[in-house]
């Protein structure tokens, strides 16, 4: 039996603590230090996986842009690129290859037209050229010169990348390893954190690494959580430049269900999986008097919103990281749920229901992960879930303290979710799964509300949790197509 710690109270009472509420054990400090915006928590880019295609390109642009920093990008006249880990196992299903290729380019997740890219990489493929950073026209031959070595891995992280460059006479002139951790971020041997984030060193006027520090601040300034967030935004822009970034996140979550709402078709892979979007919004709109005698409706219409948007991301359209691709649908549903069917509903509270998601998220992302081949699918769908309860708690008008409470429900059951697609596509389960995590969002704010911000198992805690249990997941469950579903339906 596990001894218990003894703490001192008033009274001189020594109750005792049970081993599940002991200290929570530190993060290193290092990665605590590392400030995180709103614009790490949501990046405009392309599907169907921030881990898998968006970091895979934005690596690749970066190992180009180094050749060319260098004066060596004229002397290359051969690149290669060796994936690891997870990359290798489902890099074919998540896009991972025109990733690099598009990387390759000089194309960026943020400005590259989704619609160009299959021409694109149709010209690569059939000549066997591609334009570095479209100055420098060399050979590649994809079954050469990008190698899926799934027998191997990188030790410092599971989506790992090494590029090569190479002169006329076979010299290596440049080598870089890149890892993909999580949200389209990419970091490197030399950078102690992200390098997609700008301004390490600054001073947050309130800075916190924790929820409790978080709640803290909240009681000593009578800020709210997106207040909070708003003023450390301050140290990086203007506020009505942050503002203006949110409101575009917004309007593209929101297209982005429209998109999904009117494309049919089949999604790419070969699961030939049927849209669903589309005739599920047609059967909606066909029926408005339905829900005066189904008040379930409203349902239909989160389902509805979630799988528009993963369905766009799984066809490789333009969705926002959110806090990955992966997860994309679950916030963009929770926001529109809140807009269309809540009373009282401003651009304002849009506002603070993404700022007060972007607290919630870079706790996760200080303390334990955001990526599935981390965390598994705990550390996406659960970690959005977790943030889209926070947020509508917010803007329904609950405390600081339930909006922790929200959070925390809402990682709370989703602990131990795997990350096992079929294929290797984000398709099967991670479509639906989305409608679920959704759903859970809107009832653990319904708890939250219903209660007073008390409770026993804290976010911290929770976090802290889903980060040992990521670690104790086998790696079949984490984004590697070995394990669970991935392994037990039969493809067609």
């Amino acid at each position: 039996m596990t001894e218990d710690t003894k703490i001192q109270t008033p009274g001189n009472v020594t109750p005792v603590v049970p081993h599940w509420r002991r200290e929570i054990k530190p993060v290193e400090s290092s990665q605590l230090e590392v400030n995180i915006s709103v614009t790490d928590l949501y990046t405009i880019g392309i599907g169907p996986s921030s881990s898998h295609t968006v970091g895979p390109m934005r690596a690749a642009k970066r190992f180009v842009d180094l050749l060319s920093g260098k004066n060596i990008l004229e002397k290359t006249y051969r690149v290669i690129v060796e994936l690891y880990g997870s990359l290798a196992l489902t890099g074919h299903g998540h896009g991972t290859d025109l990733a690099i290729m598009l990387g390759l380019s000089g194309e960026r997740p943020s400005k590259v037209v989704p619609e160009s890219i299959p021409l694109t990489l149709e010209n690569i493929r059939q000549q066997k050229r591609l334009n570095l950073l479209g100055l420098k026209l060399i050979e590649f031959h994809e079954e050469e010169h990008l190698l899926f070595l799934k027998d191997k891995m990188l030790p410092e992280h599971s989506n790992g990348m090494r590029f090569y460059a190479f002169d006329s006479d076979g010299n290596q002139i440049a080598t870089k390893d890149y890892f993909s951790v999580g949200g389209g971020y990419v970091v490197t041997h030399d950078e102690g954190d992200r390098a997609e984030t700008k301004g390490h060193n600054i001073s947050l006027p309130h800075p916190f690494t924790s929820a409790d520090e978080l709640l803290a601040i909240g009681k000593e300034t009578g800020l709210s959580i997106a207040e909070i967030m708003l003023e450390n935004e301050s140290c990086w822009r203007e506020e009505t430049e942050t503002l203006e970034f949110v409101d575009s996140v917004a309007d593209a979550m929101i297209n982005c269900i429209q998109r999904g709402c009117e494309t049919e078709g089949i999604l790419p892979g070969g699961l030939d999986v049927k849209r669903r979007a589309p005739s599920l919004y047609s059967e909606l709109m066909a029926n408005p008097e339905r829900a005066s005698r189904d008040p379930l409706t409203v349902l239909d219409w989160v389902n509805l919103y979630a799988l528009a948007v993963n369905e766009e991301n799984a066809a490789g359209g333009r969705v926002v990281t959110a806090p990955t691709n992966g997860a994309a649908g679950v916030i963009p549903a929770v926001l529109k749920y809140y807009q269309r069917f809540c009373i009282g509903a401003t651009q304002e509270g849009t506002r603070n229901f993404l700022l007060t998601a972007a607290a919630i998220g870079s706790i996760y992302k200080k303390r334990a992960s955001i990526s599935a081949a981390e965390m598994g699918c705990q550390g996406e769908v659960g970690v959005a879930c977790s943030m889209a309860a926070g947020a509508l708690t917010a803007v329904l008008g609950g405390t600081n303290e339930q909006v922790e409470n929200a959070a925390e429900i809402g990682m709370e059951h989703n602990l131990g979710l795997t990350c096992d697609p079929i294929g290797g596509l984000v398709q099967i389960p991670c479509i639906e799964r989305n409608t679920m995590g959704a759903m859970k969002a809107i009832n653990a704010a319904r708890l939250a509300l219903s209660g007073d911000g008390q409770h026993v198992v804290s976010l911290d805690e929770v976090i802290e949790t889903m980060r040992q249990t990521g670690l104790d997941m086998l790696s079949k469950y984490k984004e590697t197509s070995q394990g669970g579903l991935a392994v037990n339906v039969v493809e067609c």
